[in-house]
C-alpha cells in the first residue's frame, strides 16, 4: 500500500498562492524548506537542532582536570 494522498485546493492570493494542509499531513515547527523537484513542490520540515546534537558537534577538550576528593559526610543528628 503506498503512502497517503489527498487532494487540496490553491487558493491565490495578492501575495501568492497558499494551501491548507489537513489534520493528517500536518507538520510540526513553523518553518518549512520549500523546493522544486521537476513538476514537483516538496515540502521538508525545518528541525529545530537539538542539545545532543550540538553537543556532539563540539571537540572534545583537551584539559587536565583537577584531582576532586569526595567531602567527608557530615554528621546530622535529629
Amino acid at each position: 500500500m503506498g503512502e497517503p494522498v489527498v487532494r487540496v485546493r490553491l487558493v491565490r492570493t495578492q501575495d501568492g498562492q497558499r494551501l491548507e494542509i489537513p489534520p493528517g499531513f500536518m507538520l510540526g515547527g513553523v518553518e518549512v524548506l520549500l523546493r522544486q523537484d521537476g513538476a514537483k513542490l516538496v515540502l521538508e520540515p525545518v528541525a529545530r537542532p537539538s542539545l545532543l546534537g550540538l553537543l556532539d558537534s563540539l571537540e572534545d577538550l583537551d584539559e587536565d582536570w583537577p584531582a576532586i576528593t569526595d567531602a567527608p559526610p557530615e554528621d546530622v543528628r535529629l
